[in-house]
């Protein structure tokens, strides 16, 4: 079983870091401003600007294949860069995390 040589934490709201255990090092590797993550907020689900719209929810509405203005329309609170960034913030998750080899 192979896995990435990176480990991903969170340092506060928006800045997750990286520690490549390749090179012993850590970097900072996004800072996200319209993702929030409190425990106090959907029991610490990453949402969009303290809004109770969870990112998986809009990454499931692109999934589907819903344009941005059908997702803006269905959720008036958003706006076009929150999608963008809940997107960017989906991809660099799944990136960075060590997931198992399936053969």
């Amino acid at each position: 079983m192979g896995g990435s040589s990176y480990r991903v934490w969170r340092t506060n709201f928006h800045t997750l870091c990286v520690w490549n255990r390749t090179v012993g090092a850590t970097m900072k590797i996004m800072r996200f401003e319209r993702i929030t993550i409190g425990r106090d907020q959907m029991g610490g689900v990453p949402c969009i600007r303290g809004l109770r719209i969870p990112v998986a929810t809009v990454v499931k509405m692109l999934a589907a294949r819903m344009t941005e203005e059908e997702i803006l329309a269905s959720y008036p609170d958003l706006v076009q860069d929150d999608i963008r960034e809940a997107l960017q913030f989906a991809a660099t998750a799944v990136f960075e995390r060590e997931l198992p080899v399936l053969t």
